[in-house]
């Protein structure tokens, strides 16, 4: 029970400070007069005055509130090392015993496990909510069971209380630890790109060690192992072995005695892209769909074009001297015979035998197939002509045979079922609504893939591998007619750049290919296939467990599944001729990038509220109180600040005086003032 004086005025504020005010100089007249009976007037004035300004007197009845302490329980991954995890339930349990014994005091336990996305340990975000959930005027203190390595530092609140660490770590913990310091999302392929790594000891690490094993595996092949010095950064270079996704994990061996081994990995996932495409492209003849291939490649920024049209083929005799011709000769041997290997792709378009390639050159080119090149034949007339380009050594790669008929007729091209699964020719746009082509030539099939059909389902677009390399025939020169917007119109230049691209060996253009999106630890794996029924995709997890997975067709050629990886690291997956690796999760975890245990980070709210840090291993301290803005630790003991709270169960106000009090008090001082000044 506690008690207060209010003042309530029965009047306006400025009317009790003119009362005041008058009764004042009425008091100062009577004195000046020299009347005795002044004093008593005077108090009767305050009476009347402190009656008019209404006091009060205001009585709560007040039960106490227990004091708070929050107790933040670390259960990260970094917590686990060791025997953390059973020092920190043990000193919790025993915390939480000593503060529950205390008289009104209450334990709010609060877990904070790993934050999501690698965020880490979340500590003050964990802290915020519950200092959230319970009135500040009753929390006396905050104590923490971790290793110190908090990632949200950034977040941390002012506190009324003490805070205190009691750190989970030994002062004979030590680790190493491998780092990706430097490492491009793409490289270009043949040219080195340099990462730089660096292996590291710290804490109590054995002395006199100066280097460390470091292995390094590309795409989950064979580890190569290399001695590198420790402490130090260390550039490596390194040059892609293919285009597309590159897997490249760096792994130190685990030493005995170390934390952990979590961090003794790391897995970097570069892409390979071409820096320029080298294509040539050989016209047999100035005609309407030229330009339209040198339009395609020449818009492509990344596309180096060496153009040989055959302007005066040797049979063309007009009497003009060579001298006086403006032409520029070209140098077919230079090109097909010692620069042949440094293009990518190379285009024959409506190309017959004149004379002007030798069937050597034509050799060459097959041999430059199988090695591993890609030619595209873009066929016309010429295809079914006595001069065929058929007719060469090149018939030994090309897919398809001319039976000498040229179809000059109206038809629309359209996609085989085939075609329908392969990625070149999948999913065009606006299928259905093509418009039509007026001429091709007549091919039977001798191997590979059959995408598109034309007049009497005659094959239009053929695909086929050779060796290493790979070869294209489209039986038609009319693809310009798409370009032109002629009935309609197609998708000429989709079709054409997705054809150029499968043919250097793009490989999200590749019809047979196994490989997985992540998202976190989830992994989306992805099988393209022609055929109709692909099975199971085989899954290695980082600890060796094998995992079956149905593959499910979502588009025709397009079969999918979704895995959650509990583990991070290498993934390998394998459907039946098909392999690839992924690594899920981050290169280095953010909780094992700092595995001992520091009181740097959370130094700053210790100092802030007067707490300190106690190692674990030397026990559970005891518990003080301890005034605010006094220390709160000391050999062997931490404090909390009792905060005195209460709850206000009701509040009754009574008046000082009662009004008849008032009146007879007046009435008393006045009369005594008349008696007085009638004595005398």
């Amino acid at each position: 029970m506690t008690g207060n004086l209010l003042f309530d005025p029965i009047v306006p504020l400025w009317l009790l400070v003119a009362l005041a005010a008058l009764s004042g100089i009425a008091v100062s007249i009577a004195l000046w007069r020299g009347l005795t009976g002044w004093a008593f007037r005077a108090l009767a004035g305050l009476v009347i005055l402190a009656a008019l300004a209404g006091p009060l007197l205001q009585t709560e009845n007040r039960a106490p509130l227990s004091d708070i302490v929050l107790m933040l329980v670390d259960q990260s991954a970094s917590q686990r090392l060791d025997d953390r995890t059973e020092r920190t339930e043990a000193a919790a349990t025993a915390m939480a015993a000593r503060l529950g014994a205390r008289n009104n005091t209450e334990v709010r336990r609060v877990d904070v496990g790993d934050g999501l996305n690698d965020a880490g340990t979340e500590m003050m975000a964990a802290l915020n909510e519950a200092l959230a959930q319970e009135p500040r005027g009753r929390v006396a203190g905050v104590v923490a069971l971790s290793d110190g390595v908090v990632h949200d530092m950034d977040l941390a609140p002012d506190l009324p209380a003490p805070f205190h660490l009691l750190h989970t770590g030994r002062d004979s913990d030590w680790d190493r630890r491998l780092s990706v310091k430097n490492a491009p999302a793409f490289a270009i392929l043949g040219e080195p790109v340099t990462l730089t790594l660096r292996v590291e000891d710290s804490g109590a690490a054995p002395t006199g060690v100066a280097r460390a094993p470091l292995y390094i595996s590309i795409d989950g092949e064979a580890p190569q192992e290399f001695m590198v010095p420790l402490g130090r950064d260390i550039e490596l270079p390194v040059t892609l072995p293919h285009g597309g996704r590159n897997v490249i994990q760096f792994s130190v061996p685990f030493e005995e005695g170390e934390l952990t081994d979590r961090n003794n990995a790391a897995l970097v996932q570069i892409n390979g892209v071409r820096d320029r495409l080298r294509v040539l492209l050989v016209s047999g003849e100035p005609h309407q769909g030229a330009r339209t291939w040198r339009n395609l490649l020449k818009s492509d920024a990344s596309v180096d074009l060496v153009h040989f049209t055959i302007l005066r083929p040797p049979e063309k005799q007009d009497g003009v001297p060579v001298a006086e011709l403006s032409l520029i000769a070209f140098p077919t041997r230079e090109l097909f015979m010692e620069k042949i290997d440094d293009f990518d792709l190379i285009i024959f378009d409506r190309y017959q035998r004149r004379g002007i390639l030798p069937s050597l050159y034509l050799e060459n080119v097959a041999d430059y197939v199988r090695k591993g090149g890609a030619v595209l034949v873009a066929a016309g007339p010429d295809y079914a002509s006595a001069d065929s380009i058929y007719r060469s050594p090149l018939s030994q790669v090309l897919p398809g045979s001319p039976t000498a008929r040229v179809m000059d007729q109206r038809f629309v091209p359209t996609v085989s079922d085939v075609g329908e699964r392969h990625p070149v020719t999948a999913g065009l746009p606006n299928a259905g609504n093509w418009g039509a082509w007026l001429r091709q030539v007549e091919v039977a099939p001798e191997a590979g893939d059959v995408l598109m059909t034309g007049a009497e389902d005659s094959p239009l677009l053929m695909l086929n591998r050779v060796g290493e390399g790979r070869v294209a025939l489209l039986a038609s020169d009319h693809a310009w007619l798409w370009a032109r917007g002629y009935d309609g119109g197609g998708p000429q230049l989709e079709m054409l750049r997705r054809l150029a691209h499968w043919m250097m060996g793009e490989p999200e253009l590749e019809e047979e290919a196994l490989w997985a999106e992540a998202t976190g630890q989830r992994m989306r794996i992805v099988r393209r296939s022609l055929q109709e029924d692909v099975g199971d995709v085989q899954i290695t997890t980082p600890a060796g467990e094998i995992v079956s997975l149905p593959l499910e067709e979502t588009t025709p050629g397009r079969f999918e599944a979704v895995y959650d990886g509990a583990d991070i690291g290498l993934y390998r997956l394998v459907n039946g001729d098909e392999s690839s690796v992924i690594g899920l999760g981050p290169a280095a975890p953010r909780e094992f990038e700092e595995t001992l245990s520091s009181a740097a980070m959370l130094a700053p709210m210790m100092e802030a509220t007067n707490g300190g840090d106690w190692a674990l291993v030397d026990g559970v301290p005891a518990v003080r109180d301890v005034r605010a803005g006094r220390p709160a630790m000391g050999r062997g003991w931490i404090g909390i600040t009792p905060r005195g709270a209460f709850e206000t169960l009701d509040v009754a106000r009574t008046p000082l005086l009662p009004a008849w009090a008032v009146l007879l008090l007046a009435s008393l001082f006045i009369v005594a003032g008349w008696l007085r000044e009638g004595r005398r």
